[in-house]
């Protein structure tokens, strides 16, 4: 069973809602890949929310692209902020990136994001294995959400 973006927010609206704002916050987060080596990888990149898929764009032959193609593994952390603030709380999302070829889904996210390079870049949707919301709840507990396809999701509490 795979999940797209659209199956997420429907599965866990209010976990969605959260997550989508707390990546709306900032433009750059960070992209953990992994090396030929097997060796993890972190890079900078802008993600978009675009026609109910999480979108990954990447410039031309880029070594985490090159990594995708490879291993369709990845780990994605919201930019925590200016001094690590993390406003909405810590969240990530891990899965597996599909590597778009098809001109007219191509075009769809073109004509929205308008990319420098259009016709060069590369393009990857995603497939969710996970979705993980860490914040500090009543000023006392550390709470975690976490969520996998075909489950609710779970909330943890530590004081």
């Amino acid at each position: 069973m795979t999940f797209n973006w659209a199956a997420f927010s429907a599965a866990e609206p209010e976990l969605a809602r959260t997550v989508e704002d707390r990546f709306g916050q900032f433009t750059h987060h960070i992209l953990a890949t992994l090396r030929k080596d097997g060796a993890p990888r972190t890079t900078g990149l802008e993600v978009r929310f675009l026609n109910g898929e999480l979108w990954l764009g990447m410039m031309p032959s880029s070594l985490k692209a090159l990594d995708l193609r490879r291993d369709p593994r990845f780990a994605l952390q919201a930019n925590p902020g200016p001094g690590m603030e993390m406003a909405g709380g810590d969240v990530r999302i891990a899965g597996r990136a599909v590597e778009v070829r098809d001109a007219e889904t191509i075009a769809l996210y073109t004509d929205e994001v308008k990319p420098p390079d259009p016709e060069t870049f590369h393009l990857f949707r995603t497939e969710l294995t996970e979705v993980v919301r860490t914040y500090i709840e009543e000023e006392k507990y550390l709470a975690v959400q976490l969520w996998k396809p075909g489950q609710p999701v779970r909330t943890t509490r530590r004081a």
